[in-house]
């Protein structure tokens, strides 16, 4: 969306730097509350080394669901190479992230941009037109802001004490969308087998276990002033009311 305000169309630029006000929000509920996960986590941890005895969510569940959504996540650019990036750019309906205030040259006609790929196996560098390979430029923006999100949830750990750290896999890990699709990848982006994927899947992403373990959490509390074990308070409530103020009176 940040690419589609940038366009030269304004009315599509306009509605949707509009849109980014509104989902600036949505994120900042997702992030906060993925924070009050990781830091009740923290909590336990310092109680049990098994928070599953007190109800909580372990950090290595949490790496697998990081891991798992962070992929696909990155599918939703599109391929790393497209010739359809190149059109929207030419036609002037995108642009990139921040074009105004990151790039001088905003046509985009002659540069390269390198890129790796599996060729007989092996990773190596091709060198792609600037323009067909806007989608990966876009992407690397998103693992940027993504990077800034996990600092904050490893901040929680940090605070507790805690050595133990949260991170992003390697961009190539678990794609099904563009140039590494059809290859498996290693969490740190290395080239491994089928077999080998298949038999690391279950460190790597959430498990049928371990899926069925975090449903079994998503039981509703209503008593005013308690709140699942697996989540940490907020901080504040709305308008900075205790988190126990009862809001609502039936």
């Amino acid at each position: 969306m940040s690419a589609l305000a940038e366009s030269g169309f304004e009315p599509l630029a306009r509605t949707c730097k509009f849109m980014l006000t509104e989902e600036a929000h949505h994120m900042f509920v997702g992030d906060t509350g993925l924070s009050r996960v990781v830091k009740r986590t923290a909590q336990l941890l310092k109680q049990n080394e098994d928070v599953r005895e007190l109800g909580g969510i372990p950090l290595d569940v949490i790496q697998k669901y990081i891991n798992y959504w962070f992929s696909y996540s990155l599918d939703l650019f599109g391929g790393e190479i497209s010739s359809n990036s190149a059109d929207f750019f030419a036609a002037g309906l995108k642009g990139r992230f921040k074009e105004q205030e990151q790039y001088s040259d905003h046509l985009a006609a002659d540069g390269v941009f390198t890129l790796m790929v599996v060729e007989d196996g092996k990773l190596a560098p091709r060198e792609v037109p600037l323009r067909n390979a806007l989608n990966e430029i876009l992407r690397h923006e998103y693992v940027k802001d993504c990077e800034k999100g996990l600092a904050r949830w490893n901040k929680a750990l940090n605070d507790a004490g805690l050595s133990e750290r949260l991170y992003l896999p390697n961009p190539r890990f678990h794609r099904h969308v563009g140039e590494y699709a059809a290859h498996s990848f290693d969490l740190k982006g290395n080239v491994v087998s089928q077999q080998e994927f298949e038999s690391h899947k279950s460190d790597w992403l959430p498990s049928i276990e371990d899926r069925e373990y975090v449903r079994s959490l998503m039981q509703p509390v209503t008593e005013i002033g308690k709140i699942a074990n697996w989540i940490a308070p907020p901080t504040a409530g709305v308008k900075g009311k205790p988190f126990e103020f009862e809001y609502v009176r039936l």
